[in-house]
């Protein structure tokens, strides 16, 4: 399943802007990068047939696969990426988008991303 249109779905943008972790960590962050887009890919497919329960599942996942990477880095880093993960589902479970949406313009951030997304329609 290709990812859908970047221009409307901030995951999508999450998924594409982890190459930039590629770029700087290199060829050892390759298979890592490769889960977390697969598991930001089924969060879209679950979200597209309405199943928020196992969106909300890949989505944390797809995080703690990323927060891994970022502690074989820097520990205090992985850290901080398994809270933002926690709190975003955590506020997407909760019904809470907005909250939501604030940690997923932080995750952007740290993949690389330095624009929030201005999408207001959630």
């Amino acid at each position: 399943m290709p990812l859908s249109n970047a221009a409307d779905d901030p995951f999508t943008k999450l998924a594409q802007n982890l190459g930039e972790l590629e770029i700087v960590i290199g060829e050892r962050a390759r298979p890592a990068i490769a889960g977390v887009r697969e598991r930001l890919r089924d969060a879209i497919a679950c979200r597209e047939r309405g199943d928020m329960a196992g969106s909300i599942a890949a989505i944390r996942l797809a995080m703690a696969q990323l927060a891994a990477l970022g502690s074989t880095l820097d520990p205090e880093e992985g850290a901080v990426m398994r809270t933002i993960a926690e709190r975003f589902a955590n506020a997407l479970g909760a019904g809470h988008k907005g909250d939501a949406k604030t940690s997923v313009d932080v995750m952007r951030r740290k993949a690389g991303d330095t624009k929030d997304d201005d999408d207001k329609d959630w």
